[in-house]
């Protein structure tokens, strides 16, 4: 499966899946080069969600490929969000949804308060 497609459909399976437990209130949300893949939303509690998709686990589980880096961006671009929007939430959260494809079918783990 091609790299983009596979995001792609990565992410459509994540959006549906966090669409089932609260609101998604943006898909892809860009500060400056840096963007947050979901923003969701529950009881006044934002959830600020990266999507990591495999095919395998050859080169590594979904889950590790968020590094120090990659966190420091989405925490970033979490705090730009809530500046611009001038939201207060009782809490922030920030989750990983990693999605493994093996063929025709698919783990997803949802890995809730990492950072």
């Amino acid at each position: 499966m091609h790299h983009l497609s596979l995001g792609l459909q990565g992410e459509a399976i994540a959006q549906a899946y966090v669409r089932r437990h609260c609101s998604v209130l943006h898909v892809n949300w860009k500060s400056g080069r840096r963007e947050i893949d979901i923003i969701a939303g529950k009881d006044n509690s934002i959830y600020f969600i990266e999507v990591k998709t495999r095919c395998g686990n050859r080169y590594g589980w979904p889950e590790e490929a968020v590094n120090y880096k990659k966190e420091e961006h989405i925490r970033s671009v979490a705090t730009d969000y809530l500046l611009q929007y001038a939201l207060h939430p009782v809490s922030i959260r920030f989750d990983i949804i990693a999605i493994t494809f093996y063929g025709d079918t698919y783990d997803l783990m949802h890995l809730r308060d990492v950072f």
